[in-house]
């Protein structure tokens, strides 16, 4: 008889207690993956300028559908914003290995992205090309 009062009580109290600071930026990470996939440059770079952020600083913890924004900018066709995307980051951040192990550009070449604007945007970034802009 007193198990549902105290079950009902730590269900209280549990339900007061704080949420993640994380759980504010999911509708940010949402409109950045939505802008991307609609290939809306001018929108996502209002969304990133009203929320202060800039995009080198948040690319490693943004994923969309679980790739990265450069993968899905490419799967979209979204070659405005992926190339908007390429020239924000460091050559540092755009040859990293990803989840899978792979770079952007080895992924690129293997799902037969190779050819596709954003991938050249990354590799002239990769060969030192293009200046970084703090849009």
């Amino acid at each position: 008889m007193r198990v549902l009062p105290l079950a009902l009580a730590a269900a209280i109290a549990a339900s007061f207690l704080p949420s993640p600071a994380m759980a504010n930026t999911d509708p940010l990470v949402a409109s950045i993956c939505d802008y991307v996939k609609a290939n809306d440059k001018n929108r996502l770079r209002k969304k990133l300028k009203e929320s202060r952020v800039k995009l080198r600083n948040i690319y490693s913890g943004v994923n969309c559908d679980g790739v990265s924004l450069l993968r899905t900018a490419m799967g979209a066709g979204a070659n405005d914003v992926g190339e908007f995307v390429a020239k924000r980051l460091s050559a540092t951040e755009l040859s990293a290995t990803e989840a899978d192990g792979m770079t952007i550009v080895a992924w690129a070449e293997a799902n037969g992205h190779g050819g596709s604007p954003i991938t050249a945007a990354v590799k002239e970034r990769l060969s030192g090309g293009g200046e970084e802009s703090d849009d």
